[in-house]
């Protein structure tokens, strides 16, 4: 079973991921993951913690000579803002308790309910490990599972499609194409026109203490027929996949292929007409159902998209109640971004990524990347010539 655990806080002295289930002989790099750490931390908006931190892993077990060896792998990210931190953050008897104290709960936050959970008086307890600082440990994870996609010829490409008012025009772009689209755009778009009217309106959102949410989407290319199952509501893959999407902090929307549009359409609009060749086998011309039919993979590009709201930390805070005084007050302000959603498309990559590793991995197997690699396309020969 494949499984991963983080831990740590956005202040804290480091992030650790811990990776239970890789298959041995999978080619990993640190640097292949410092790519996609990196990536979270761009996009146009970002604040100021971006300033500070480099992010970069270390790996300290379960890869020798570059390659995992089927024990657990570790992964861990330093932060290096814990310098400034560490007398309030520290976890002996000596941290101070005191000083950077947390009673004014942002709205759209975990602040308040988490305080209400857990029986802080500090909400700083709740926001450190709440924080989307946390999905830096995700990206690595997912990371890792990316690169076991991509040795079975599976590609994944997110880009954004709206941030604010601003929408990008629908993408017939190959993976090649709109992999390097995004990488030319500052907020990881596909359409130039459509970055630079995103890039105005974060501009002018910055300028008024605002801040502005968006759409990404997430592309994958290259997936077998049937991963997923539609025998238990828990197996099914779109439902892990949304499940996995709306974990991530600030998502409030998830869709597969045409989406809420579907509830609209009519039914000889909307589905996907099947047609056979001998060289391609079953294929279809369209693909509303965003390459997932009766909670399994049929063989088209997977789509999903995930709506993210606006970021609850504001320079121009909102209205809240200080929850040791009770008395009204302006919300506490963290450091934060203007918009993140080019990040947050990074973190979706991720998680779609690890989903998928975790399905394929239940329907074909095998303790090595050499076993899984060739029960992956003797299946794909089978499916073919079914």
């Amino acid at each position: 079973m494949l499984r991963y655990l983080t831990a740590g806080e956005s202040h804290g002295p480091t992030l650790t991921t811990i990776l239970d289930g890789i298959p041995a002989g999978l080619n990993i790099q640190a640097n292949c993951i410092d790519l996609h750490l990196g990536r979270r931390q761009g996009g146009y908006g970002r604040g100021g913690r971006m300033g500070i931190e480099y992010d970069y892993v270390i790996i300290n077990s379960g890869v020798r000579g570059g390659l995992t060896t089927g024990a657990p792998v570790t992964l861990v990210i330093t932060n290096k803002d814990w310098d400034n931190w560490s007398q309030v953050m520290a976890p002996g008897p000596e941290a101070d308790l005191e000083s950077n104290n947390v009673t004014r709960p942002r709205p759209g936050h975990a602040d308040l309910t988490g305080a209400i959970k857990y029986g802080h008086r500090d909400i700083r307890n709740v926001l450190e490990r709440s924080s989307a600082r946390e999905t830096a440990a995700r990206v690595a994870a997912g990371s890792v599972a990316r690169l076991l996609l991509e040795e079975l010829g599976i590609k994944l490409v997110g880009h954004v499609v709206q941030i604010g008012s601003v929408r990008a025009p629908e993408t017939e772009l190959d993976a090649e194409q709109l992999e390097l689209a995004m990488l030319r755009s500052p907020v990881y778009c596909a359409d130039a026109e459509a970055t630079e009217a995103m890039r105005k309106e974060i501009s002018q959102a910055r300028a008024t203490g605002d801040s502005l949410g968006g759409i990404f989407e997430i592309n994958v290319f290259g997936l077998p027929v049937g991963l997923g199952s539609y025998t238990q509501r828990d197996r099914t893959l779109d439902g892990r996949l949304a499940g996995a999407l709306m974990s991530i902090q600030a998502i409030k929307g998830v869709e597969i292929g045409a989406g809420f549009a579907a509830a609209a359409a009519k039914g000889s609009e909307l589905h996907d007409e099947i047609f056979y060749n001998f060289e391609e086998g079953f294929y279809r011309q369209t693909n509303n159902a965003g390459g997932i039919e009766g909670g399994m993979s049929n063989g088209a590009p997977l789509v999903l998209r995930a709506a993210m709201k606006p970021i609850p930390t504001l320079y121009r805070p909102l209205y809240t109640v200080d929850i040791k005084t009770k008395m009204p007050a302006g919300a506490t302000v963290e450091r934060s971004d203007t918009c993140a959603v080019s990040a947050a498309s990074v973190v979706g990559e991720a998680v779609v990524a690890w989903e998928l590793a975790v399905a394929l991995l239940e329907k074909f197997g095998g303790d090595t990347m050499r076993e899984i690699k060739e029960r992956v396309a003797a299946y794909r020969e089978y499916q073919k010539n079914i």
